[in-house]
């Protein structure tokens, strides 16, 4: 299937997607914030440069796009249709670049929360489980939704 715009407007669409302050992650800030918790963001002495870092519970947390960082079962982590190889290349180097962040995070005793974009697509996402976690989790690494 061809694309349905020219090569220079996909190249000005992609060039526009942000990495900073997504909607799904400006939807788990409000809610922390609600809460009481205090982060900070985006913190570039750790590996990854975490979209949140909460320093008094040694948590970093990721909120992954499901289409870049391949979510798998996602219904959203769908392939393009147009130069398939390269993108397989693309998806993998992120793939690998991801689980390298979490282990050093690991190593260094962080514990890391990656939730996936679908999870916050929900009008009224189930954050419950998130106070929980923060507080008490004693699992190093946990994704949601599975």
């Amino acid at each position: 299937m061809t694309d349905i715009v020219d090569k220079s407007t996909r190249s000005r669409m992609m060039a526009g997607i942000k990495g900073k302050d997504t909607r799904p992650e400006m939807i788990l800030r409000r809610f922390l914030h609600s809460e009481g918790f205090r982060y900070r963001l985006h913190d570039n002495k750790l590996p990854g440069k975490p979209d949140v870092v909460l320093p008094k519970y040694k948590l970093a947390i990721f909120v992954h796009g499901c289409f870049w960082h391949r979510h798998r079962g996602c219904k959203y982590a769908t392939n393009p249709d147009q130069n398939g190889e390269k993108w397989q290349e693309k998806f993998r180097q992120n793939i690998e670049r991801d689980q390298k962040q979490v282990r050093q995070l690991l190593d260094q005793g962080w514990r890391v929360l990656i939730i996936w974009e679908c999870g916050l697509l929900s009008p009224w996402p189930d954050f419950s489980w998130i106070i929980g976690y923060i507080k008490n989790g004693h699992t190093p690494f946990f994704e949601w939704p599975e």
